[in-house]
């Protein structure tokens, strides 16, 4: 899949952009705050429907504009196709394909993939568990809608019990009905996330490896029920048993909503041992192997984004990183942002070497210059 053209319109700091992409790599040099990253977001909305800053869809409109919009043109297994946003404060995102508009955002995660890596991900190893199962269900619900739809499910039913727990209801038959509705979505995640994060841990050491030879990291699934998940009905059971201490707390405690991924390296957790540049080497690794899961699975070459990524890693790692994605051209299209011209050339140089196009653009208040 290669993305061919964007014009952005009042998003975020972009006042008017339009920019013709080559198939190879696009680097984006500018100071901090310049807009780098807001092409990227845009990117990144046209793919998963949403800004990756987690921001609510108005604050993405530029000060004092009316609306944002972006066009974008792609070519996607061989033929020709337009995404279109629109963004407008008290409406609906509209969110058109080929003209079409969507009835649900959920049917096009997955059909534009796209890894981002940026320094917002070292919460991927030092925050919460939310984070890494987030990581995880990202991947997983692109592959496969069933699982979106189980997430979607199994949601909802742990809603309806924990208003049934904060009520201290004593009406079994609803909590049945509900820790049910649990169970049958559970049996699903569980097993689509130890086969994703085993899928993924078979990539990412190679990948860790070749950018920091001599350590071994580990991405292991932590489930919170156990050896039993993925087990039909075991879920259902434990919740039946429970109940009273539930009620006690006012929530549902266990299920796959604790799930974790134990993120190690030489067997020690990398949020208590590790270096940032470990810890930006580790999440690294993720991203790229993230890519090539993606990939496997659905058989198109996603975007490739990396955001600042060679900031506090040392030289050798900046050079085996560039030396992984310059790869004979394993990651597709990649669109990069530095404010190290540097880091630009280095990369530019070595994918260069592999016959790849490349193109470099300035940054500068939102405005885009081509070099």
């Amino acid at each position: 899949m290669i993305l061919r053209s964007l014009a952005a319109t009042d998003f975020k700091n972009i006042a008017g952009a339009s920019l013709e992409f080559s198939d190879g790599i696009n680097c984006f040099l500018g100071d901090n705050g310049m807009g780098k990253s807001n092409l990227l977001d845009a990117l990144y909305m046209l793919s998963y429907c949403r800004s990756f800053t987690g921001v609510a869809d108005p604050a993405l409109i530029r000060r004092g504009q009316e609306f944002a919009m972006l066009n974008a043109r792609y070519r996607r297994r061989g033929v020709d196709e337009e995404l279109n946003v629109a963004i407008r404060p008290g409406r609906r995102k509209s969110f058109r394909r080929q003209g079409k508009e969507y009835k649900r955002l959920a049917d096009h995660l997955g059909a534009f993939p796209l890894v981002l890596l940026s320094p917002a991900d070292m919460t991927l190893c030092c925050g919460e568990p939310a984070e890494r199962r987030r990581f995880i269900d990202q991947i997983a619900s692109q592959s496969d809608p069933r699982y979106l739809e189980a997430m979607i499910r199994y949601t909802q039913a742990t809603d309806g019990r924990n208003r049934l727990l904060r009520a201290e209801s004593c009406d079994n038959s609803l909590y049945e009905a509900f820790e049910m509705q649990m169970d049958a979505a559970a049996t699903y995640l569980c097993r689509v996330r130890a086969k994703t994060s085993a899928g993924l841990a078979g990539l990412f050491r190679p990948l860790y490896h070749a950018i920091a030879p001599g350590e071994s990291p580990e991405l292991t699934y932590e489930p919170a029920m156990g050896a039993n998940a993925g087990t039909p009905g075991a879920l259902a059971e434990e919740l039946a048993a429970k109940r009273r201490r539930d009620i006690a707390i006012g929530h549902t405690a266990n299920g796959p909503h604790r799930d974790d991924f134990a993120m190690t390296i030489d067997s020690a957790p990398v949020r208590r041992i590790a270096s940032q540049g470990q810890t930006k080497t580790f999440t690294t690794a993720l991203r790229l192997a993230q890519y090539g899961l993606l990939r496997q699975q659905l058989g198109i070459n996603p975007l490739l984004l990396l955001d600042d990524i060679f900031d506090k890693l040392d030289a050798a790692r900046v050079a085996n990183i560039i030396a992984c994605v310059a790869d004979n051209g394993a990651f597709g299209q990649i669109f990069i942002t530095d404010t190290n011209r540097r880091h630009l050339d280095e990369i530019v140089a070595e994918i260069g070497n592999s016959g790849a196009d490349s193109r470099l653009w300035s940054v500068s208040n939102g405005n885009f210059t081509l070099l």
